[in-house]
């Protein structure tokens, strides 16, 4: 078996970012065309991040090749709509030829667009920003052109204007010191983690554990709201024991956080992730004395629980999730809460499997709100959280 590392071609980064693009309005250019506007003005961003803050800025690398690979894809969405081959963009680079060349159906790589040693940049350099707000402008000629439904009469217009913009793109990564096969490569890892073209649900972080030391597999847990002393608390039962202490919302302004430990129910149940939980039900790893000390203890739960606080906060302000389904859920969000994750195991959980946790947490929580009490039920062998009425 070869290790031996296999370009990247042009035609594969194409065909595989054509299947994330799961807009239904397929013969618009309005969305890539403000999508690539949109890109080209980060990697502007990223840039001004770094003059703003020099020295503590350390992210601007990383950021570059981000906004570089996202730019790639939306200008490929771009061309695809126009039903123009990115490979026929390639091969029109640097072209005498007065008509518009095809592709001859090699494979076209990335890495045969720039120079075999890059240097890396640190930091912009002015001839890199100087290309940048090249691009900003061929890219701004595109806007013009859509704006005044020149693009629609006569999309052919479209093909030297890519090239156009391919040509400084390449200039650009140059500049900063990036491959486009790495951006390519980071971009592509991004959208199938998000947007999946098949869906493979990871094995859980536990699976070779005995079973006092796994997260329930199935497990139904009793929620219910009940008066004592005047003032409202939540209990929870499950298998006719009461667990946890009862919850009040612990904020000035009720909203209905009582309800919130469905949510790390959620995370059990799909991302088979919870040190909450393995508090709660005492089934920390105590036979791995390293992974119960740094992925089980204090400092994860503490970690969990602000996820669940935080997601919260964005939550009330799209009426908790309300009618979104799978792939509506805000990207920023979701890369948020990798962010949390990350040194923790559920930082291999992909993106997708998060939002699938979070919306069938909340349909749970949208339940209770409303009904004040039911029943949870967890089924980590299907993945799914439902509830049903407490009776």
């Amino acid at each position: 078996m070869s290790d031996d590392f296999i370009p990247l071609s042009v035609q594969e980064f194409s065909a595989d970012a054509l299947a994330t693009d799961l807009r239904r309005d397929a013969d618009s250019l309005n969305f890539p065309l403000l999508g690539l506007f949109g890109e080209v003005g980060s990697l502007l961003s990223e840039v001004k991040k770094k003059q703003r803050d020099p020295i503590s800025y350390r992210a601007y690398a990383a950021a570059v090749t981000e906004e570089l690979g996202d730019v790639l894809w939306y200008f490929n969405l771009v061309a695809a709509r126009a039903e123009i081959s990115f490979a026929d963009i390639v091969t029109n680079l640097a072209s005498d030829s007065e008509n518009w060349l095809s592709a001859t159906g090699e494979p076209l790589t990335f890495e045969a667009l720039q120079p075999s040693v890059l240097t890396a940049g640190q930091s912009p350099s002015p001839a890199f920003e100087a290309t940048l707000i090249e691009l900003a402008a061929a890219t701004g000629l595109l806007m013009a052109d859509q704006s005044n439904n020149e693009l629609q009469r006569d999309r052919r217009r479209l093909g030297p204007r890519l090239v156009a913009i391919l040509e400084i793109l390449i200039r650009a990564a140059n500049e900063a010191g990036v491959t486009l096969e790495a951006a390519a490569i980071k971009n592509r890892a991004k959208t199938t983690d998000r947007w999946p073209i098949q869906k493979a649900y990871p094995p859980f972080f536990d699976a070779d554990l005995p079973p006092e030391e796994q997260l329930p597999r199935n497990l139904k847990i009793n929620i219910f709201e009940r008066e004592v002393g005047g003032k409202r608390y939540v209990f929870q039962t499950c298998n006719g024991l009461n667990i946890g202490d009862r919850l009040t919302d612990n904020a000035m302004t009720p909203d209905d956080y009582r309800f919130h430990d469905v949510f790390h129910y959620a995370y059990v149940a799909i991302l088979g992730w919870s040190p909450v939980t393995r508090s709660l039900f005492r089934l920390k790893r105590k036979s791995r004395p390293k992974i119960d000390e740094a992925q089980d203890g204090a400092r994860a739960a503490l970690i969990e629980e602000g996820i669940a606080t935080w997601i919260f906060g964005q939550a009330m302000e799209m009426d908790f999730f309300q009618d979104l389904k799978a792939g509506e859920l805000p990207f920023d969000l979701l890369k948020q809460v990798r962010q949390f994750v990350r040194g923790y195991e559920a930082e291999n959980c992909p993106t997708w499997l998060w939002e699938e946790a979070i919306l069938q947490g909340y349909a749970a929580f949208r339940y209770l709100r409303e009904h004040r009490r039911g029943t949870v039920i967890l089924d980590a062998v299907e993945r799914r959280l439902n509830i049903e009425p407490l009776t």
